[in-house]
């Protein structure tokens, strides 16, 4: 995988200045894509991703973040009158914030602590965000407009918004977003065109076992949340990706 190195001279000033002028105009926007809490810890996630990661790795975030926001739009006032829209006609709090990003965060600080490893702290950061914006797309695509909703454990049909629900319209949806992501981190030189190849499998395994956990597990236990599941999601793809990257380097980099 193709390594990055970066100067760190300034980067965390720049991360504290740059994030705190973007969530001022956040909080004075009308139109709210987080609650206050969730804007102060984006303030946080910001800052921790642009200092470790700079512009490329704050670009990915934002791709993210952004899509991802829009997505959930879709079919908002069909989904809300279903009953299986998200909580706040989407507005994201710190847990979405942190179900979504803390295994990215890791990944952050393992880049800059752990240096021999950052081609794969690099790659994990990137299947991480992967990975949740497949899962984000296959999910509220597939509230909107899925036609012939599956359980994924028996094949059985289901309503849609069915935890552990799959549909062809989601997953194509799915599939698209991680490809998309990936292609953005591969034209900024965080990942090589073999870690895009990789990042969209792991997202696509990690987004598939989700599903199985939530048709599973996620009803039977209360501290199975959204988020907590969320979190073993984007952990699933991003050490996917890890442990390919790693057989990939050992085994036929030349």
């Amino acid at each position: 995988m193709e390594n990055l190195y970066f100067d760190w001279s300034n980067s965390w000033i720049t991360a504290v200045i740059i994030n705190t002028i973007l969530i001022v105009i956040a909080l004075i926007s009308p139109k709210k894509l987080l609650t206050v809490m969730g804007y102060l810890h984006g303030w946080v996630l910001g800052v921790i991703v642009w200092g470790s990661l700079q512009w490329q790795g704050y670009l990915v975030v934002m791709f993210y973040f952004l899509v991802g926001s829009a997505i959930t739009k879709v079919g908002i006032k069909q989904k809300e009158a279903e009953g299986i829209a998200e909580k706040r006609s989407g507005m994201r709090a710190p847990a979405n914030v942190w179900g979504s990003a803390l295994v990215a965060t890791i990944c952050c600080l393992g880049f800059v602590f752990l240096p021999s490893w950052q081609s794969f702290f690099l790659i994990g950061y990137v299947a991480s965000f992967a990975t949740k914006l497949s899962d984000t797309c296959a999910s509220e695509i597939g509230k909107a407009y899925g036609k012939s909703t599956f359980l994924i454990t028996n094949f059985q049909p289901v309503p849609r918004g069915t935890e552990g629900a799959v549909s062809w319209e989601g997953t194509l949806a799915g599939i698209v977003a991680s490809i998309s992501i990936a292609l953005v981190a591969w034209q900024i030189n965080m990942i090589d065109f073999i870690g895009v190849i990789i990042c969209i499998i792991s997202a696509f395994i990690a987004t598939n076992l989700e599903s199985v956990i939530g048709a599973t597990l996620q009803t039977k236990f209360d501290w199975l949340t959204n988020e907590f599941v969320n979190v073993l999601n984007t952990l699933i793809g991003a050490s996917i990706a890890i442990l390919c990257s790693y057989v990939y380097l050992n085994n036929f980099s030349f």
